[in-house]
């Protein structure tokens, strides 16, 4: 008996050894990935895929399509590309350029619609920007129509249970929303800025339909990424650069424990329920 006893438990262990378990979250500090080729790579125009297609991360996701980091030097143009089913938001973290000849300059956020051919090019100093892109099926429609906006002119408020500490700036939305400076996606529900005052927390919570990924722009803090008994288990340090990637129904939450503002951008999209992986 001693001996089947023995024999089961090795075979237990053997089998969980080979089990493969998705993450939780994933955490990256953009500035030390090695550049990774997504479509709009070309000379002069330097691409990182951090999460999603084109990178080593997708394990777990299911609505998001990819997350990465253009760097285009003086001048240099990005390949032109569409994205079929998939639509995205741009933020333009530094310098100025260009989409579709459309002026871009820091701080402006772009939907970028299902399909839509982009063609980036860079300002006489180069630029900066992350991009977001989200699954859409063919059952939902986003709008037709590239726009573009500036952070800087959209409201700081906060925003439902979460506490005065944190004010936010809600960009994109979905095409009903009556309170995002845009009303245009299809499955993004909400892409937002959050400015954390020192000691300040947005409250860790969790989603339970929708994915959800956060970036620190300035700043640090901890990083709530999953969560155990007391729901704000699973702190781990944040600084500006870091991206975090957080599947359905994980808690997360941010302490600013910096002595000054942190600010974080933020994107959520609907969980595709029943679709495919």
């Amino acid at each position: 008996m001693k001996i089947l006893l023995s024999m089961l438990v090795l075979s237990g262990a053997a089998m969980g050894a080979d089990r493969a378990v998705d993450p939780t979250f994933y955490r990256v500090t953009m500035g030390s990935e090695p550049a990774r080729t997504m479509p709009l790579a070309a000379a002069g125009c330097q691409t990182q895929a951090i999460f999603g297609e084109g990178s080593p991360r997708t394990a777990a996701m299911r609505g998001l399509a990819r997350f990465a980091r253009v760097v285009a030097d003086k001048g240099a143009a990005c390949a032109a590309h569409a994205f079929p089913g998939e639509e995205q938001t741009w933020f333009v973290v530094k310098g100025a350029g260009t989409v579709n000849g459309r002026a871009l300059r820091a701080e402006d956020f772009v939907y970028v619609p299902v399909n839509e051919r982009v063609e980036l090019r860079a300002g006489a100093g180069g630029v900066e920007m992350l991009v977001f892109g989200y699954k859409v099926p063919s059952a939902r429609a986003g709008s037709p129509e590239l726009q573009i906006a500036n952070a800087g002119e959209v409201k700081k408020q906060v925003v439902g249970n979460h506490p005065p500490s944190t004010l936010y700036q809600l960009l994109v939305g979905d095409t009903r929303s009556t309170r995002d400076r845009m009303a245009a996606a299809a499955t993004l529900t909400s892409l937002f800025v959050m400015d954390m005052a020192p000691g300040g927390t947005n409250f860790p919570h969790h989603h339970d339909r929708e994915e959800e990924l956060y970036v620190v722009l300035e700043g640090q803090g901890e990083m709530v990424a999953g969560g155990g008994g007391d729901g704000v288990e699973g702190r781990l340090p944040a600084k500006a650069g870091d991206a975090y990637y957080f599947r359905l129904n994980t808690t997360v939450g941010f302490y600013n424990t910096g002595g000054r503002q942190a600010r974080i951008l933020a994107a959520r999209w609907l969980y595709p329920f029943g679709g495919a992986r």
